[in-house]
C-alpha cells in the first residue's frame, strides 16, 4: 500500500471511530434523558410518537441523497416483521420498563442483548453455542440479578415487572437480528431504518390516545427539549453516524465500539439523575461489558473460521 493509501486509510479509520464515538454518546446519553421525560409524558406517546417524526427525517434525508425508498416487491411482510421486533419491541418495552427501574439499570439489562444474539444464533442459524456464548450469557444475567438485590441476597420486587419487561425487549431484539441475518432486507440501510422506526413506531403512536392520558400542552419547555433530543440523535444521528461507522470499519470493531453506550447510560444517569453508582452498579456493569465483549469475539471468530 503507498503512503498515500495508508494515510487515507489512517483518514477513514479517525473518522469512523468518529462516528461512532458520536453514536455511543448519544445513544448513551439517551437513558437519563428518557427516564427524565417519562415523568411529563407516557411511555408509547414519548417513543411511538418521536418515532414517528424520526422516521420521515430519515426518510427525507436518504430521499435527498438519491437512495430509493420503495420497498421491494414481496418484502413488505418481512419488513413489518423486522420492525415489529427491532423496533416496537425493542423501544416500546425498554421504555416502559423504565418505569420500573433507573436508567442507567434499564441501560444494563438492555445491552445483554449480544449475549442472547449470540445464544439465539443456534435454533435460528443452526451455530451451535461455543463455551464462550453460553458463559456471555451468564455474566450478562448475572450483572441482571446483582441490579435486581437490594441488600444481600434479597430481591427488590419492586424491580422485577421492569426487569422482565426490559429482558422482554432485548430477547425479541436479537431474534429479530439473527432471523434477519441469512435473509437480510435488499434496501438501502437508511431506508430500511427509515420504513422500520415509521413502521415499529407506528402502533405505538396509534395507541397512546386509547391507553395514554397525554396533552401536549402540559409538557414544559425541557419536556420538548428532551422529545425533541430523542427524535433527532438517537433516532436520527446516530443512526447515520452508526451505518457511516460500519462503511469504514470492522463490524466487530463497530460492535465492539458501541460498549460505550451503556457505560455512558449508567455515568450520566448517575450524574444528572442521581441515581445511585456503587459497588453493585459497578458489579453488574462489568459483568454485563464483559459479557458483550465475549459475545462479540466469539461471533467475529466464528465467522473468520465460516469457508469464504
Amino acid at each position: 500500500m503507498s503512503i498515500d493509501g495508508s494515510s487515507a486509510a489512517r483518514g477513514h479509520r479517525r473518522l469512523g471511530l468518529f462516528y461512532l464515538s458520536v453514536t455511543a454518546i448519544g445513544w448513551g446519553l439517551n437513558w437519563p434523558i428518557l427516564k427524565s421525560l417519562l415523568t411529563e409524558m407516557p411511555p408509547l406517546a414519548a417513543r411511538g410518537y418521536a418515532g414517528v417524526l424520526a422516521a420521515l427525517a430519515l426518510a427525507t434525508f436518504a430521499a435527498s441523497r438519491g437512495r430509493p425508498l420503495a420497498v421491494p416487491a414481496g418484502q413488505f411482510g418481512r419488513l413489518v416483521i423486522a420492525s415489529l421486533l427491532n423496533v416496537t419491541a425493542w423501544m416500546g418495552l425498554a421504555t416502559i420498563g423504565l418505569r420500573y427501574v433507573g436508567a442507567g439499570e434499564g441501560a444494563i439489562i438492555c445491552y445483554t442483548m449480544p449475549a442472547w444474539t449470540a445464544l439465539m444464533a443456534w435454533p435460528v442459524l443452526g451455530e451451535r453455542p461455543t463455551f464462550a456464548r453460553i458463559l456471555a450469557l451468564a455474566l450478562g444475567l448475572a450483572g441482571v440479578a446483582i441490579l435486581i438485590t437490594a441488600r444481600g441476597f434479597e430481591v427488590d420486587e419492586s424491580k422485577l415487572p421492569g426487569v422482565a419487561i426490559i429482558l422482554s425487549g432485548a430477547i425479541l431484539f436479537a431474534y429479530g437480528t439473527v432471523a434477519f441475518k441469512r435473509r437480510p432486507l435488499p434496501m438501502n440501510p437508511v431506508a430500511a431504518t427509515a420504513w422500520q422506526v415509521g413502521l415499529g413506531c407506528l402502533p405505538l403512536a396509534i395507541a397512546s390516545p386509547f391507553l395514554e392520558s397525554f396533552s401536549p400542552a402540559t409538557l414544559s419547555t425541557a419536556g420538548w427539549a428532551a422529545f425533541l433530543y430523542m427524535a433527532a440523535i438517537p433516532l436520527c444521528l446516530c443512526y447515520l453516524t452508526w451505518f457511516s461507522a460500519l462503511a469504514v470499519l470492522p463490524a466487530g470493531v463497530a460492535t465492539i465500539g458501541t460498549l460505550a453506550t451503556p457505560i455512558i447510560g449508567v455515568l450520566s444517569a448517575s450524574a444528572w439523575l442521581g441515581e445511585p453508582f456503587g459497588t453493585r452498579q459497578a458489579i453488574a456493569l462489568a459483568l454485563t461489558l464483559a459479557g458483550i465483549l465475549l459475545a462479540v469475539q466469539s461471533s467475529t471468530r466464528k465467522r473468520r473460521e465460516l469457508p469464504q
